[in-house]
């Protein structure tokens, strides 16, 4: 089965950082609007989701949300969940942190795109 979304190692690492701080926490994935393109990282509940959000898949047990509309831009892409030094989008909880998520992607295959859309 091919991923939607996947992380790092590191990226885990402070998802579980992040939950022992903050406790149950999820990702959207921002579509570049004030903080750029980036995963922001919410509290459960602090962020509303809609009817046209997509749940893209879980990554160290969070959840990880799309609006459809900016998944049209990323659908033939794997997005890679991975961490840099330096302080995160000011909206997200890794804004305090020494580090803070990014978001890669790597091109699906014909094959696993394929895949990939029958499980919408």
């Amino acid at each position: 089965m091919v991923n939607r979304v996947i992380a790092t190692d590191e990226a885990l690492y402070f998802i579980e950082t992040m939950k022992n701080r903050h406790g149950a926490i999820m990702f959207y994935q921002s579509d570049g609007c004030c903080d750029g393109s980036a995963p922001m990282c919410y509290r459960e509940g602090d962020f509303l989701l809609g009817d046209s959000d997509l749940l893209l898949g879980t990554i160290g047990g969070v959840p990880f949300y799309m609006h459809k509309g900016q998944y049209e831009y990323w659908k033939h892409t794997q997005l890679i969940i991975d961490v840099k030094k330096g302080a995160g989008p000011t909206f997200s909880l890794d804004s305090i942190e020494e580090k803070h998520f990014i978001t890669r992607s790597r091109v699906f295959t014909e094959e696993e795109y394929e895949e990939v859309e029958k499980g919408m």
